[in-house]
C-alpha cells in the first residue's frame, strides 16, 4: 500500500498548486517575503486538529428523519423547522425556544457580520443594553399596559417589577437623557445592538420564525430635526436593502402599521412564501406595496397610480423600521443643544432585523422540501471534501482527500476555517453525498476514479446550482477563488 500510495503521489501531487503542496504555515511570514518550508506530505496524513471533521462536529453524523407521526400531529409546522431540525441545526428546548447547534451558530455569526458591516456604513454604533427591563421605564410610556400579556413580568427578591426587553425604546431613550444634553454636532446618533428578545407567544410555530425567545438587531436613532430624521430613516431603510441583496433575498418593501411601537411612519421588510403570516397587497404598474392592515378592507385599486391592480400575497417579516419623531424622547427628556444653543427634543428613529428569523426564513425560500440550500454568504461551511469509502477500489487516493481539504485553505485564505472533511469512511461515498445536499454545503469536493487519472480531476458538486463538474487542479482552484465569505 505505502509503494502504491507513493507512486500516485508522485503522479497527482506535481498537477496541485504550490500551495496544495507547500503549506504555508505562518501567514506573516510570507507577508514578509519569507519563503515557506516545503511540509512533508506524509507529515499530513494524520487528521489535522486545525481541519473540521464531519465525524466530530457536534450535529448528527446521519440526519434522522423527523417523522411521519410528528408532522401529521403538527408539530413540524414548516419546511424550515423540519429541516433545520432533521439536520441538527436546532433542538427544541420548550415551546417558542430553541438550542442553536454550533453550526446554526456559525451561520448566525455571519449574519451579524454582515449586519455590523451595513450598520457601521452609515454611522452605528454598537453597544448592549440589559435584557432586565425597569417595570418604572415602561410605565412612564404607557407601554408596561399597552404590551399586555406579551411581556414577560417578573419581581425580584425585593418586589420590584421587571421585564424581559422584547423591544428597548424605553431603555435606549433613557440611556441617552442620562448622559445630559448633547449637541447638536453630536447628532444624528445611531445606536444599536444584536441581543435576545422574549415575547410571550400565545401561540409559538414555524420553529424559528415564531418564537419566544429570539435574536433581533434593533437600532435607535436621533437627531435634530424631522429632516433629518427621515433622511436617516431613508439611510438605514437602504441598507437594509443592501444587506437582503448581499444575501440574494428577493425582499419587499411594504408600508406598515405602526402598532404597539408608535410614531409616524412605518416599513415592513418582508420576504414573500406561501408560509408567510402577513397579507401584502402589491401593484403589478408601479412601485406601492403595503401589509394589508394598513388599506381599507376590499380596496383593489392602487392609491398611488391609480391605474394598477393591487395583488395580494404572503410575506415573512424579517425587518421593520419606525420613524417615531418624539414620542420618546419627550417623556424621558433626551435633548440636544441645537444652534441656537438652546435645549430641544430629539427625533427618534426605531429600526429592527429579525436575525434568527432572516436566517429560518432564508432556509424556508430557498430550500427543497429535503434538502437546505442556504444564501451562500451564510453557510456554515462553503466546502465539503469526500475521500472515498474505506476498502473500495479507489481507496489508494483517501490521503489525498485530507490533503486537499487542508491545502485549499492555504491557496484560498479566504476559505480557511470554511473547509470541513467528511471522514466517515465507513459509509459509502453515496450516503454521504446524500447527507452533503441535505445540509446543503454549497459546494462538495468528491473523490473517485477520476481522481486516480494521469491527469487529476475531482468531482465538484455546485449545491445552489445542482451543477456537477470534473475539474482540474486549476479548474479547482479557479471554482472556489470566487466563493465570497464575511
Amino acid at each position: 500500500m505505502e509503494v502504491l500510495m507513493h507512486h500516485l503521489r508522485q503522479r497527482i501531487l506535481p498537477h496541485l498548486p504550490r500551495a496544495f503542496t507547500t503549506p504555508c504555515k505562518s501567514h506573516s511570514s510570507c507577508a514578509a517575503g519569507h519563503a515557506p518550508k516545503p511540509t512533508p506530505i506524509d507529515s499530513i496524513s494524520r487528521p489535522s486538529t486545525h481541519l473540521p471533521l464531519v465525524s466530530r462536529l457536534f450535529q448528527p453524523s446521519n440526519l434522522r428523519d423527523v417523522g411521519q407521526e410528528s408532522r401529521a400531529q403538527g408539530e413540524m409546522t414548516c419546511k424550515s423547522q423540519r429541516l433545520m431540525q432533521q439536520a441538527g441545526l436546532i433542538h427544541p428546548s420548550n415551546p417558542g425556544c430553541y438550542y442553536f447547534l454550533p453550526a446554526t451558530v456559525r451561520s448566525m455569526e455571519k449574519l451579524v457580520r454582515l449586519i455590523d458591516q451595513e450598520m457601521q456604513r452609515i454611522g452605528g454604533q454598537k453597544l448592549d443594553m440589559p435584557s432586565l427591563c425597569s417595570a418604572e421605564l415602561w410605565r412612564r410610556s404607557e407601554r408596561w399596559d399597552l404590551m399586555g400579556k406579551e411581556l414577560f413580568r417578573l419581581r425580584d427578591r425585593h418586589g420590584a417589577e421587571y421585564c424581559l426587553g422584547p423591544t428597548h425604546e424605553e431603555a435606549v431613550t433613557e440611556l441617552l437623557a442620562s448622559q445630559g444634553t448633547l449637541s447638536y454636532r453630536q447628532l444624528p446618533l445611531m445606536l444599536y445592538q444584536m441581543t435576545r428578545k422574549f415575547r410571550d407567544e400565545p401561540k409559538p410555530r414555524f420553529g424559528l420564525l415564531r418564537g419566544r425567545e429570539f435574536y433581533m438587531k434593533d437600532m435607535y436613532t436621533f437627531d435634530v430635526s424631522e429632516e433629518a430624521a427621515y433622511h436617516t430613516y431613508e439611510s438605514v431603510c437602504q441598507a437594509y436593502n443592501r444587506l437582503f441583496s448581499r444575501l440574494g433575498l428577493r425582499i419587499v418593501q411594504v408600508q406598515a402599521d405602526t402598532g404597539k411601537i408608535g410614531g409616524k411612519l412605518s416599513h415592513e421588510f418582508q420576504l414573500p412564501a406561501d408560509i408567510g403570516e402577513d397579507r401584502l397587497l402589491v401593484c403589478g404598474s408601479c412601485s406601492f406595496s403595503a401589509n394589508v392592515e394598513t388599506m381599507e378592507p376590499g380596496r383593489t385599486d392602487c392609491p398611488q397610480c391609480q391605474a394598477g391592480t393591487l395583488v395580494e400575497s404572503k410575506g415573512i417579516e424579517v425587518g421593520h423600521t419606525f420613524y417615531l419623531g418624539t414620542k420618546y424622547s419627550h417623556i424621558f427628556n433626551a435633548t440636544f443643544n441645537n444652534t441656537q444653543n438652546k435645549p430641544a427634543v430629539t427625533e427618534m428613529g426605531c429600526f429592527g432585523l429579525g436575525v434568527t428569523r432572516i436566517l429560518a426564513a432564508a432556509i424556508e425560500v430557498m430550500s427543497t422540501e429535503e434538502a437546505i440550500r442556504w444564501p451562500g454568504l451564510l453557510a456554515p461551511y462553503q466546502v465539503c471534501v469526500l475521500p472515498p469509502k474505506r476498502g473500495s477500489k479507489v481507496d489508494e487516493v483517501a490521503g489525498l482527500a485530507e490533503e486537499v481539504a487542508l491545502s485549499l485553505g492555504e491557496a484560498l485564505p479566504s476559505l480557511r476555517g470554511e473547509v470541513v472533511l467528511d471522514d466517515r469512511t465507513q459509509m459509502t461515498i453515496g450516503k454521504r453525498l446524500k447527507d452533503a445536499s441535505q445540509l446543503g454545503y454549497p459546494y462538495v469536493v468528491a473523490l473517485g476514479q477520476k481522481a486516480t487519472e494521469e491527469t487529476p480531476r475531482f468531482e465538484v458538486i455546485c449545491q445552489q446550482t445542482g451543477e456537477t463538474m470534473f475539474l482540474n487542479r486549476d479548474g479547482l482552484v479557479d471554482l472556489l477563488r470566487r466563493v465570497e465569505t464575511v
